[in-house]
């Protein structure tokens, strides 16, 4: 079937890859069994998340060997060459480029993406590069870096010279303007064309503007009140208030608009374009199209737009042309074949199914959080759940799902920090997951409904640009984490608890309870009981509160006097006897004499 050939292969296990290899080089292969199995034993240590040290010097490897990684070349071909030849040459040449990888990889002890493995995938970008006068790469602005490909770039100046990259940042209403402007600096600087769009925003807009065409275009109910003279003064005066309502409204629009046109009009660099600002974007960044022939059909420029699965590259088309017209989903890879879109009598889109690029990962859980790989079909969640507890603030997952986070003590090797059990486990127990059986905590289905909220943008957290020294995420993020982040229910349970005096500032981030005032360091039930029983009021507590030593009590000026087996050792001692010896009168014990034997039946003569 259809679906069965254009089904993603993103992931491949170890006979599936070996499988999958042989086929595309067109070989048989013989399976042996052998008995050399060779049993290697791996240490303790998590192997889901990097130290900061080991992540440095991964990062700086990558960035040595970041020109290998490269996009699969379409074969050159021509009029002349049949499609046995060609789909020949495709496959040794998706091959080629596969090894390629494996050698980077393997030689290098680079962790890679999982990436786009299935042919007809490629051959759906290759069609529209091809096709296409400008390629828009859309990214996600949380992690630009990691979506975009550098090696497309190339490839497409290689298909032809005259063809323009553009770099769209979907989703740049998720950053601030600090964030913007600290983006577009890096983006300068690496001399990238880019530009920021948020089809989430555009597709309120043209939501807003639909609603207010459908209002004033609505007809009057009747004759009678279109007709002046059968209003009376008082629905004159409805009428005119309903007017000055309708304006107010208009206003507000304008003004909400022009305030998500992010308040700083003058500023191009960071500004979040609308639809019509983007559509006019296209055709100023696409070359000059040749004259046609026949002026009767002269021909559109082509807007070829690709990206990672779940970037918004159908939402960025909806939100363009205003009406649903490509499919759209949360799940990674909805859309399986590039799809053309007539924009304007003088723009053709062209849609391009999600593609994985290769690129360098330091861990697979970070590509479960940039919502590459899907959430549904996850079997490890401690590692993203890691990286999420790592990234957003206590403060702030406690106020937004209203849970408390028993963090570990310090006495018992805690850090201060929730982990990702801690927070799976205050989730769980706050919403009602248990596993059945005996009833514990379902981390597994609370780390679902946190990383599906993590990908969707409720909890934020935007990747700082590359810099040296390194920018520090937390700080980067600090104004994400304010209460108008929070939903309006959550907003007003919190008002009383974030306030100007606490923070000293009326634009007060969540963070600022655990930084700008010190907290006390964090003890467990142990500490907590040994310090209430030291410093106790004098009378309640007898250990932080000694007058005498200790045995003071069994001295003559004490009120406890030694008796038994204490008494006993004492005299000896004094007069140098054996303790067994001492007999003493006024003790408890009382000693009988021996009795008697009875003397049994059978001994009477």
């Amino acid at each position: 079937a259809d679906w069965v050939k254009m089904r993603s292969v993103t992931e491949q296990g170890a006979l599936d890859d070996f499988l999958s290899t042989a086929e595309l080089a067109g070989t048989d292969f013989t399976a042996e069994k052998m008995n050399n199995v060779k049993i290697i034993h791996t240490d303790q240590k998590n192997p889901y998340l990097l130290s900061a040290a080991e992540e440095r010097s991964t990062l700086k490897k990558q960035m040595a060997r970041r020109s290998r990684l490269t996009v699969p070349r379409r074969p050159p071909w021509d009029e002349t060459t049949t499609t046995q030849d060609l789909d020949k040459r495709e496959r040794a040449s998706l091959l080629e480029w596969r090894r390629g990888l494996a050698e980077l990889q393997e030689n290098d002890d680079l962790l890679m993406t999982p990436f786009e493995r299935n042919l007809e995938v490629w051959r759906q970008l290759w069609r529209v590069i091809e096709r296409s006068d400008l390629v828009v790469q859309i990214v996600d602005a949380r992690n630009p870096l990691l979506f975009r490909s550098e090696d497309l770039e190339s490839y497409v100046k290689e298909v032809d010279s005259k063809k323009n990259n553009l770099l769209l940042v979907n989703k740049a209403d998720m950053m601030t303007l600090e964030q913007r402007e600290a983006w577009a600096d890096y983006f300068e600087e690496a001399g990238i064309n880019y530009k920021f769009f948020s089809a989430s925003l555009a597709k309120a807009r043209n939501e807003a503007m639909e609603d207010g065409s459908s209002e004033d275009s609505t007809p009057a109910s009747s004759d009678k009140v279109q007709d002046p003279s059968y209003l009376t003064d008082g629905d004159k005066l409805a009428e005119e208030a309903e007017k000055l309502d309708v304006q107010d409204q208009a206003d507000e629009e304008e003004e909400w608009a022009s305030e998500e046109d992010l308040d700083h009009d003058s500023s191009d660099r960071t500004q979040i374009l609308t639809t019509d600002e983007l559509e006019s974007l296209f055709l100023a960044h696409a070359p000059d199209l040749p004259n046609p022939t026949d002026q009767s059909q002269p021909r559109k420029t082509q807007i070829g737009l690709v990206g990672y699965p779940n970037v918004g590259k159908s939402s960025t088309i909806n939100a363009l042309i205003g009406a649903k017209k490509v499919s759209v989903s949360s799940t990674p890879g909805k859309t399986k074949h590039f799809q053309t879109i007539h924009l304007s009598p003088d723009v053709i889109l062209c849609d391009c199914p999600g593609l994985v690029f290769p690129n360098f990962a330091t861990t697979k859980a970070e590509l479960v959080c940039n919502g590459i790989l899907p959430i549904d079909q996850l079997r490890e969640f401690t590692g993203p759940a890691a990286l999420v507890a790592q990234r957003i603030p206590q403060s702030f997952l406690e106020a937004l799902y209203g849970v408390k986070v028993h963090t570990r003590p310090l006495e018992e090797g805690g850090t201060g920090i929730p982990t990702a059990e801690e927070i799976l486990v205050a989730y769980a127990i706050a919403r009602g997951f248990a596993k059945t059986g005996q009833g514990q905590p379902d981390e597994s289905r609370a780390a679902r409904y946190i990383l599906k909220d993590y990908v969707s943008g409720k909890l934020l957290f935007c990747h700082p640009p590359p810099h040296d020294p390194p920018i520090d995420g937390r700080e980067f993020n600090r104004k994400l984490y304010d209460l108008e982040h929070l939903p309006l229910k959550r907003q007003a349970a919190l008002a009383a608890h974030v306030e100007a005096e606490v923070t000293g500032s009326e634009d007060a981030s969540l963070m600022d309870e655990h930084e700008t005032i010190p907290a006390p360091q964090v003890q467990g039930a142990k500490s907590t009981n040994l310090d209430r029983r030291f410093f106790a009021p004098h009378g309640q507590g007898s250990a932080g509160h000694l007058t005498m030593p200790f045995n003071h009590q069994y001295s003559e000026q004490g009120k406890r006097q030694l008796s038994g087996r204490k008494q006993r050792t004492m005299v000896a001692l004094e007069k140098n006897v054996d303790p067994a010896d001492v007999m003493l009168g006024n003790g408890k014990k009382h000693f009988k004499g021996r009795r008697a034997k009875p003397k049994g039946l059978g001994d009477e003569v």
